[in-house]
């Protein structure tokens, strides 16, 4: 399965995770968000549906996504937008692309201090 993790990271948990595989250390594919917060804010609940819609379903246009999760056009081309910028989806020569199977989220909540 081609799964991808999302995760919370520092910079420095990047460069660490960059670091091993330039060592040849496998690491998966990974996005990472500075934040939990923007985590949540790129990752609503539409998007997330938009996610589920394409995993695993190959290259399809913003009308055939928007078909797919029964939403207008125009609001579902916003949240492939944002998805875009986040890196999360990739745009090919015939749309858009989830390239991914399934999702794995990972991140720790702390006490508060």
């Amino acid at each position: 399965m081609n799964t991808v993790t999302f995760s919370v990271a520092s910079r420095a948990d990047i460069s660490r995770r960059a670091r091993a595989a330039f060592a040849g250390k496998a690491q998966g594919a990974h996005i990472s968000f500075a934040s939990v917060a923007l985590l949540w804010q790129t990752l609503t609940t539409k998007r997330w549906e938009i996610l589920q819609a394409m995993a695993g379903q190959g290259d399809m246009s913003i009308r055939e996504v928007a078909r797919r999760v029964d939403r207008d056009v125009k609001a579902v081309h916003g949240d492939v937008t944002a998805l875009l910028q986040a890196g999360v989806l990739d745009r090919t020569d015939e749309g858009v692309v989830f390239p991914y199977d399934a999702v794995h989220v990972d991140f720790t909540m702390t006490k508060a201090a």
